[in-house]
């Protein structure tokens, strides 16, 4: 038996005086509120109404129960409220501050039709996590190696000047005695700075002899860009970065490096129902579905 619709019915009827306008108060057919009152009866095994009258006048018994059933109506709308408010609250998404607004868009467009409201948050890793250790966003998309991750995003080296190789080798950055100029410099942007990115880099630095100013890290990707723009400096990045930037992608030769990103929630949540509903979504406006390597794999190559 359905004892919310039940109470309503009863509830409905008692308040109108009769069957007719009950049904009509609560929205639903006279014959339906007469089954519904009917089997709360049966239920509670007590007659709510006298059957002899032309109204419907409630029995002694039927007046002792009705506050508790208005009381369960009225907490059945509160729920029923409460729900829809639910639903349409956003989502606040911590989101990596290289997704384009673009891409972002995108995200909250894909994400609408599944009528979720999403509203994002862009921020560097440190400080995705401090928002969702703070229960400032709901959920958030945290930097995590690639074998953690849900999704991952190839790493390169961009620079403005197409040196004609596939692969760019991080050791022929590496200045001998008679070498002219400044040493060109590796730039790893703010979202690049974690440890399963920043410190195998460093290693190979010192594994192939770079000085420790070759790998810097900037204050942001504008200034990291800049450098790149004005000098013959590289940029560690993704392929989508280097094209939004106008800067020549290859993969590095001496290994791969790659972003790495997990959905967490806010306290005790769960991720998975995002994950399923909005994986595509999320991966391409983290750039993680453009990301395939074919176009710069080859042998051989430097920097020029």
């Amino acid at each position: 038996m359905d004892l919310v619709g039940a109470c309503r019915a009863f509830t409905s009827v008692s308040a109108c005086g009769s069957f007719t306008d009950g049904a009509a108060a609560a929205g639903m057919s006279q014959s339906v509120a007469s089954r519904r009152v009917a089997a709360l009866e049966e239920r509670l095994g007590e007659q709510l109404f006298e059957r002899t009258s032309r109204r419907a006048v409630l029995t002694p018994f039927g007046r002792d129960v009705l506050p508790s059933a208005r009381r369960l109506v009225r907490a059945a709308d509160t729920l029923l409220d409460e729900a829809e408010a639910v639903k349409r609250r956003p989502w606040r998404l911590a989101v990596p501050e290289i997704c384009a607004a673009s891409a972002r868009a995108r995200l909250v467009a894909a994400a609408r039709g599944h009528d979720i409201r999403l509203d994002l948050r862009a921020a560097d890793p440190a400080r995705r996590q401090e928002l969702l250790q703070a229960q400032q966003v709901r959920a958030s998309l945290v930097a995590v190696a690639a074998d953690e991750a849900s999704w991952s995003v190839p790493l390169g080296l961009a620079t403005a000047r197409d040196g004609g190789v596939r692969r760019v080798y991080v050791e022929t950055l590496r200045l001998g005695r008679t070498s002219p100029g400044p040493a060109r410099r590796v730039w790893i942007q703010p979202e690049d700075d974690v440890p399963h990115i920043r410190d195998p880099l460093t290693r190979l630095r010192d594994a192939v002899g770079l000085r420790p100013t070759q790998v810097a890290v900037a204050s942001d990707l504008a200034a990291a860009a800049a450098e790149v723009l004005c000098s013959g400096d590289l940029l560690l990045c993704s392929r989508a970065q280097a094209g939004e930037l106008a800067l020549h992608w290859r993969p590095m030769g001496e290994m791969t490096l790659r972003r790495g990103f997990a959905l967490r929630v806010a306290a005790d949540g769960d991720a998975l129902p995002m994950e399923t509903r909005l994986g595509g979504a999320i991966a391409r406006c983290l750039g993680a579905d453009d990301e395939t390597g074919d176009e710069a794999d080859g042998e051989g190559g430097t920097t020029g």
